[in-house]
Parts: structure tokens; C-alpha cells; sequence
């Protein structure tokens, strides 16, 4: 899942998952249950078979062998993500997650596992400029509860039509139906829906956008959990310099996002 993703509030409910793991240090006999969406291609999604794939689940996987880690990787939908890692349904979260003070207040981070940026998506054969005037009265779309649906509402709701999605997919078939005028979205899951059928007749509009803060991705965790950060930051730190990693993101995409 993210650029990704920003989280403006957060509910949490003590205890509404208590007795779903037992006790505070799950990880501690190298069990981990890692997290992710499964909605968001090519970094997490369902193959044909129901199985979670992408290369959120690779690099978890991968993160796991060099730990010599009993991983299970579970599906669970991107608004309870959060709630449900602090409600200890799982360990971690791997599913495209931006680090952001909002989420630091909530969760730890890992060390970044890749590079995010944010771009507009809009139809071939349409005009859309990009900048703040000419976008006057557009209806834009982004995924819920996200850096690119942040963005659209802080820096462009005072002049466009702004829609919100519960899943990307979702996004993209508002946008390929004609119910609006463009995307705001994370630039890579964009660049792989651009490649497929679903979205040929669509492209990159304008410039790749720009923020204040450079966007990166990491794996969340709970707060006070320094032995499993530890461990998964050692393991990143491994599978980039033994080329894992690089085997891994050259099957989605032809350049490095690490």
C-alpha cells in the first residue's frame, strides 16, 4: 500500500484484539505475523490463487529468511491497520506504509525499505495541467487515508472536487469510467496500472509532484519493540548488500525504488 499513505486520525481501542497474540513479545520465538493490504499492485496484492503477492510480500519474505524467522503474512484492510497492530492482531506492518510524524506518534518505523513520490494520472488525449489554476473545478481522486489523498485535500481542496477511495483499485476505475478528471497517486503502483489493459489510455500528467519531505516507506511496529526493529533493520541491511533486494524490485520495475 504508500508515497504512501498518511493517517490524520486514529482511533485505537484498548484491548479489541486482545488475546489474538499472546503476550507483548510475539516476535521473541522467532514468530513474526507481518501485515499487509493486498489492494495495492504491484507491491501487495492477491494472485489468482488468493495468495498475497507483490513486492511488499517478497521483501517481507526475504526479511524473514535472513532472520531464519516463522513469518506469517496476513491480509487486513488499510483503515484498521494501525488499530490492529496496536490491538496486537500482528507484529508488523509491510504494505507500502509512509513514515510520518502523525504515524511515529502512533507506531515505531524500521529503517526505509524504499522511495516514494506522489504524480498525477490523468486520460491520453486530454489536457490537464497541473498547476493549482488550471485545476480550478477539476474532480480529482485519491485513495483514503493517504499521502496523495492528504495532498489534495491540504494543498488543492480549495479549488477541486476532491474523492476519496477506500482501496486504489477503486481510484483507478472511478478515473477509467469518467467519473473524474484525474488521480493524485503514489508514482510506482501508478506506473505498474499504466502498463496494463485497465490502463493504457491513461499516462503521467505534468511534473512528478513535489513535497516538503522526501517520502519514505518502512516497516511499522509498536512502540517499544526495539529487539524486532533491530532484527528487521539488520536484515534489510543484508538482503540490499548481498543483491536480494535488487533481484526483488528488478521484477517490478526497470530502475531502482531503494
Amino acid at each position: 500500500m504508500s508515497v504512501r499513505k498518511i493517517i490524520t486520525a486514529v482511533t485505537l481501542v484498548a484491548g479489541v484484539f486482545a488475546g489474538t497474540l499472546i503476550g507483548t513479545q510475539a516476535f521473541a520465538g522467532d514468530t513474526i505475523r507481518i501485515a499487509t493490504e493486498g489492494a495495492y499492485a504491484p507491491f501487495n496484492m492477491k494472485n489468482e490463487q488468493g495468495e498475497l503477492v507483490g513486492f511488499d510480500v517478497e521483501i517481507a519474505k526475504a526479511l524473514c529468511a535472513e532472520m531464519k524467522a516463522d513469518c506469517t503474512i496476513v491480509e487486513q484492510d488499510w483503515d484498521g491497520m494501525i488499530p490492529a497492530l496496536k490491538g496486537r492482531k500482528f507484529d508488523a506492518i509491510v504494505a507500502s506504509m509512509s513514515i510520518t510524524p502523525e504515524r511515529l506518534e502512533a507506531v515505531d518505523f524500521t529503517d526505509p525499505y524504499y522511495t516514494n513520490a506522489l504524480a498525477f494520472v490523468g486520460a491520453k488525449g486530454t489536457e490537464l495541467k497541473t498547476d493549482k489554476e488550471s485545476l480550478k473545478g477539476k474532480t480529482l481522486g485519491a485513495q483514503r487515508a493517504t499521502i496523495a489523498g492528504q495532498y489534495l485535500e491540504d494543498e488543492l481542496g480549495d479549488v477541486v472536487s476532491v474523492k476519496l477511495y477506500d482501496t486504489q483499485d477503486n481510484a483507478y476505475l472511478d478515473m477509467a469510467t469518467g467519473r473524474l478528471d484525474g488521480l493524485v497517486s503514489d508514482k510506482f503502483p501508478a506506473y505498474d496500472w499504466l502498463r496494463t489493459d485497465a490502463g493504457k489510455d491513461f499516462e503521467f500528467k505534468g511534473e512528478t509532484i513535489k513535497t516538503e519531505s522526501v517520502d519514505k516507506i518502512g516497516i511499522a511496529i509498536r512502540h517499544n519493540q526495539e529487539e524486532l526493529k533491530q532484527k528487521f533493520n539488520k536484515a534489510l541491511k543484508a538482503i540490499v548488500e548481498n543483491g536480494t533486494y535488487e533481484k526483488i524490485n528488478a521484477k517490478y520495475f526497470p530502475f531502482s525504488i531503494y
